[in-house]
C-alpha cells in the first residue's frame, strides 16, 4: 500500500473575483517580479475521472495582490517568498594614488572619493594601496579613511616579515 505524498504547506487567503464574489483559496508561495509580487494559489475544482466519477481537485495559478484579501489571524510572513537576486553594486577601486602637486616628490594614497584626490590619480585596490604605502615618499591622506585604515593594516602586518 502506498502512502500519499504530504500536502504542500499552505495558508488560507481570500480570492476576490471580478464580479465581487469571494472564494477561500490556498496560498502556497509568493514570487517577486521586477515591478510587483505574484502569489501562487490553489482554487478548489472538480474533475471527472474514469468511470464518470467526480473527484475534488485543485486549480493552481499565479495572481497579483490586487485579487487577494488576507484573512485575519493568519501568519503570512511564514509563506515561502522568493525575491529577485540583488545585483551587487559595481566594483570600484577603494583607493587612489595621487602624485604630489607642485613638483614635490612622492605621492599620497586617498580613499576613492576623497575631496583631496579630486584632481585624479591611479585607482587601486587595497593590496595595491598597502604596497604603495610601503614605498619611500608615499603617505596616507589624513582627511579621509586612508590613514586610519591602511596605516593600521600595515602596523598589523609589520611583525610578519
Amino acid at each position: 500500500m502506498s502512502t500519499p505524498a504530504p500536502a504542500a504547506p499552505h495558508w488560507p487567503i481570500t480570492l476576490v473575483l471580478v464580479d465581487g464574489q469571494r472564494l477561500q483559496v490556498r496560498l502556497y508561495e509568493r514570487q517577486e517580479l521586477p515591478d510587483r509580487w505574484v502569489y501562487k494559489i490553489g482554487m478548489p475544482a472538480y474533475v471527472t475521472v474514469e468511470g464518470g466519477r467526480v473527484q475534488p481537485s485543485e486549480y493552481t495559478v499565479w495572481v497579483t495582490a490586487d485579487l487577494l484579501e488576507p484573512m485575519w489571524a493568519v501568519n503570512y510572513p511564514a509563506v515561502p517568498s522568493h525575491r529577485l537576486p540583488v545585483e551587487p553594486p559595481p566594483e570600484r577601486p577603494g583607493w587612489t594614488l595621487q602624485v604630489r602637486p607642485g613638483g614635490r616628490r612622492g605621492a599620497v594614497v586617498h580613499e576613492s572619493g576623497c575631496e583631496k584626490a579630486a584632481g585624479g590619480g591611479q585607482d587601486m585596490d587595497t593590496l595595491e594601496a598597502l604596497d604603495a604605502l610601503m614605498r619611500p615618499g608615499v603617505d596616507a591622506c589624513h582627511d579621509c579613511a586612508a590613514a586610519v585604515v591602511l596605516i593600521q593594516a600595515l602596523e598589523l602586518g609589520s611583525g610578519y616579515a
